[in-house]
């Protein structure tokens, strides 16, 4: 689908009827590293995106739930799963109004996970877009949707819109550190391994978080074929603004041309199909004294196990008591 990129005037030629769905929307994934900055990045881009006159859907899809708190002034929304457990055991039926939020014309909401050491976020994924299709997800009115995901973690429920063809394209946040570098090659990884099967999901791009200038962020987006969307720099006063849960991307402030140009750059960008690097090639993107190159694999011997002697053992076969 492709999005209108032009502003939507409310109640104008792009609205529409409950459940006639007249826009096309995109649906963009973002992933990163976790505190590599993809909520700041989602919450100044999707407010830039509204006073642009675009319809924005924000769902934040990280059990941690903090997606939307910058946006709301760090105040936290009630997630999907928390909500839909506590209304059903009181019998009741969850509303949108008890999960979406609004500010300035954008809409937000929190997934949600299970607590901790007590289920499994990816599995509290897949449920959580069960119920958003309940909500009737599918025939909601928007340009653009954007999901937050945690890309840490590789298992089946974050890699859903890749997987399940969920989104149009990825974007990936990253800085000039090995680990988010890291992070962002798998998530090309899978977007490669899924159109190997088929799949239509690719990467739009980058989005440089903190950059220090050292460069490696737009030596991997330039390894990898995806371009570099945008490069927030790490500035002091966007440090302590997002610390105090502060939009910057708002029209005629002085942070307002990057965003502008990141809006653009979302709606526009296409989806192309990654080159992920090999551990090797990502290794090289760094000096050798920063990820310790000089380091040799040694092998530890079955010696190596015991302070003392090792025992000497006749055969490795596992034999059971009471066999025979």
């Amino acid at each position: 689908m492709n999005a209108s990129t032009g502003p939507i005037e409310p109640g104008g030629a792009g609205a529409s009827e409950p459940g006639m769905r007249k826009r096309d929307t995109q649906v963009i994934a973002i992933y990163g590293k976790g505190g590599i900055g993809k909520s700041f990045t989602l919450a100044n881009l999707s407010y830039m995106m509204a006073q642009q006159g675009r319809r924005v859907l924000l769902i934040g899809c990280d059990p941690k739930s903090d997606t939307t708190s910058l946006l709301f002034g760090g105040r936290s929304c009630p997630t999907i799963i928390e909500t839909s457990s506590r209304k059903k055991a009181a019998g009741e039926k969850v509303e949108i109004g008890d999960v979406c939020f609004k500010r300035d014309g954008v809409f937000a909401m929190e997934l949600g996970g299970p607590e901790v050491g007590r289920g499994c976020g990816g599995r509290g994924i897949i449920h959580g877009f069960e119920l958003l299709e309940k909500l009737g997800f599918h025939s909601w009115d928007f340009d653009y949707v954007l999901l937050d995901f945690l890309g840490d973690v590789v298992c089946g429920g974050f890699g859903l819109p890749i997987a399940r063809d969920m989104c149009q394209k990825v974007i990936v946040v990253g800085s000039n550190d090995l680990q988010s570098l890291y992070v962002a090659n798998n998530v090309c990884s899978a977007v490669e391994y899924f159109k190997k099967l088929g799949g239509n999901v690719g990467v739009a791009g980058m989005v440089v978080n903190k950059d220090d200038g050292t460069g490696e962020a737009q030596a991997f987006a330039s390894a990898a074929g995806i371009p570099v969307l945008a490069a927030i720099p790490a500035d002091d006063d966007i440090r302590r603004k997002s610390a105090s849960y502060e939009i910057i991307g708002k029209p005629g402030s002085r942070w307002a041309p990057m965003f502008e140009q990141l809006a653009t750059q979302v709606a526009e960008a296409p989806p192309l199909r990654p080159a992920p690097l090999s551990h090797e090639k990502l290794l090289d993107l760094f000096k050798g004294d920063a990820v310790g190159r000089d380091v040799v694999l040694q092998p530890a011997s079955l010696e190596d196990m015991w302070v003392e002697a090792a025992p000497v053992r006749a055969s490795l076969e596992v034999i059971y008591e009471g066999a025979g």
